[in-house]
């Protein structure tokens, strides 16, 4: 190759390369969501008016962590009033009983694609062998599900990556349920803090994460907004996404000191990341 070939060439690469990395850098997330698990004391004392000024800030997608004793009916009825729409809830484990059938149909009326377990108590938790029975239970909630339309995932904290008998519970759930039947809603803040990588899981059971809570880490590993003090490159696992299968992000924080003002900056943070 003379000079004048190679120099050709190189500059040619280099423009693809630039090209490519601009590309990278143009998705974004469609419809920021948030868990209003985040404003829930401001959800039982006004219903209507946090919904109201959650679509206010700019989101156009809610996941419930509780009705607040409002029938399906009302909940949907009050969606519409603010322009949301909620693609999936939030119920724990002692859910997936009797009470399943139930918890199905009101997502049926709400319009929810995805019931969302919350978590596993320490009780269940705590029994000889509950993973693998947990996972055979999930797959049945899961078969449930199905049949009703809906889709069912589970959401984790940290206790399900502290090895029991030598195996990590959240891949004992993943390697012992139907993939089509058992999605995951990875907690990013929690998957993290307990020393675990995303992006492996994302490399290992693609497509397995349609939905992903969004909250910050700080460097000393408490929990922050979004933007704040953040240890997690939202833009790498984002990158991701369509390897995780990730379709709804939602904004989350556990308890923060001011709610609104928590989600307000992790909206503006979010709308305006490039990935």
């Amino acid at each position: 190759m003379n000079r004048r070939s190679f120099l050709e060439t190189v500059t040619g690469a280099g423009m693809l390369a630039s090209r490519l990395s601009w590309a990278a850098d143009t998705r974004k997330i469609e419809k920021v969501g948030v868990q209003l698990y985040t404003v829930r004391d401001a959800m039982e004392k006004d219903f209507d008016g946090t919904l109201a000024k959650v679509a206010a800030i700019g989101y156009r997608e809610v996941e419930f962590a509780g009705y607040f004793e409002r029938s399906p009916k009302d909940v949907k009825a009050a969606l519409d009033r603010a322009g949301l729409i909620s693609p999936s809830a939030h119920f724990n484990n002692s859910y997936l009983g009797d009470q399943w059938p139930g918890v199905l149909e009101s997502a049926h009326r709400i319009g929810q694609q995805y019931i969302v377990c919350s978590s596993i108590d320490e009780k269940t938790r705590q029994q000889p062998g509950s993973w693998p029975s947990i996972a055979e239970t999930f797959n049945r909630a899961g078969e449930a599900a199905r049949q009703a339309g809906i889709q069912f995932a589970y959401h984790n904290h940290s206790f399900e990556f502290a090895p029991v008998d030598g195996k990590l519970p959240y891949d004992i759930l993943l390697n012992g349920t139907d993939p089509n039947l058992v999605k995951m809603e990875m907690d990013l803040y929690w998957i993290v803090n307990a020393g675990a990588d995303p992006l492996a899981y994302f490399n290992r059971y693609l497509g397995r994460f349609p939905l992903v809570h969004v909250k910050g880490r700080a460097r000393n590993g408490d929990m922050t907004d979004v933007a704040a003090d953040n240890s997690i490159d939202w833009k790498t696992l984002f990158a991701q996404s369509d390897k995780a299968g990730i379709r709804h992000y939602f904004v989350e924080q556990d308890n923060p000191t001011s709610p609104f003002d928590s989600i307000r900056a992790s909206f503006s943070y979010l709308e305006q990341l490039r990935f």
